[in-house]
């Protein structure tokens, strides 16, 4: 008989420290079902900050390495080029990536550094207690933004659209936007990061899948209100779909050069 559900092998059977309603579980599930079904449990290393993130290691049942705030693309860019044969996939918030990580971000994609990135934006910084994001809507409140973000006022600018910003870059390879709002985007996420660790398994270069999630806590809202107002207000703002893709003429590429 095949089964034809369980609880994935690489994802600890613990309670979660995470909020009700938060994105950052179904996530967690979406990476260990594809590390047990891409048999890369072994050769799997996660690169988990400071932030809602710097849980992660309690739940995914795999090597995982705790770089300083914003530093994980750098840790990545040396786990992976001392272990070029295994799967490096760093897990950052937007606060994390967007903001004190700017540089190794940006850095890393345009060297074309080999590993995946899972960019988990909220819209919101979570763990330090709702404060205003890079990726923080127009109009939408936050502790240091209690009339809105407005783009008008010092400090605050616009929200910045990393994909997009990334897209531009040379060394990006496949850069993709999901989210956990429903059962069809879910799959839709999944096979995303699918492709992303694939192509990092071929030995193409940056690759990163954006995530849309909830906050329900630091947005104020109850678990489905927050699911509602992602739809209503994040997915026009940042829209699903594949940002960029390279991955075809990068297989060729690949291809001629074994031959």
């Amino acid at each position: 008989m095949k089964q034809l559900y369980g609880h994935p092998k690489s994802l600890y059977d613990v309670p979660t420290k995470y909020c009700g309603g938060c994105g950052h579980g179904v996530i967690h599930r979406i990476i260990t079902e594809l590390i047990d079904e891409m048999n890369l449990r072994e050769k799997a290393v996660i690169t988990n900050p400071v932030g809602c993130a710097i849980w992660a290691d309690l739940y995914f049942d795999f090597d995982s390495v705790q770089p300083a705030h914003g530093r994980t693309p750098a840790a990545a860019t040396g786990i992976k080029r001392v272990l070029p044969d295994h799967v490096v996939i760093c897990y950052q918030g937007d606060g994390d990536m967007a903001a004190i990580g700017t540089a190794e971000m940006i850095h890393a994609a345009n060297r074309g550094e080999k590993f995946t990135t899972i960019f988990v934006n909220n819209a919101i910084y979570g763990m330090t207690g709702g404060q205003m994001a890079p990726t923080t809507l127009v109009g939408q409140k936050a502790v240091t933004a209690p009339r809105g973000r407005d783009p008008e006022a010092a400090g605050m600018g616009y929200p910045i659209r990393v994909s997009e910003l990334l897209a531009s870059l040379e060394g990006s390879r496949y850069l993709a936007r999901g989210a956990v709002n429903n059962a069809a985007n879910i799959r839709k996420t999944k096979s995303y990061i699918r492709k992303a660790l694939e192509a990092q398994m071929r030995g193409i270069g940056f690759t990163m899948v954006e995530v849309l999630s909830p906050c329900p806590t630091n947005w104020g809202m109850e678990p489905v209100p927050s699911v509602e107002w992602l739809e209503q207000n994040m997915i026009p703002f940042f829209p699903l779909g594949e940002i960029k893709n390279t991955l075809a003429g990068a297989a060729e590429t690949v291809k001629e050069a074994v031959q």
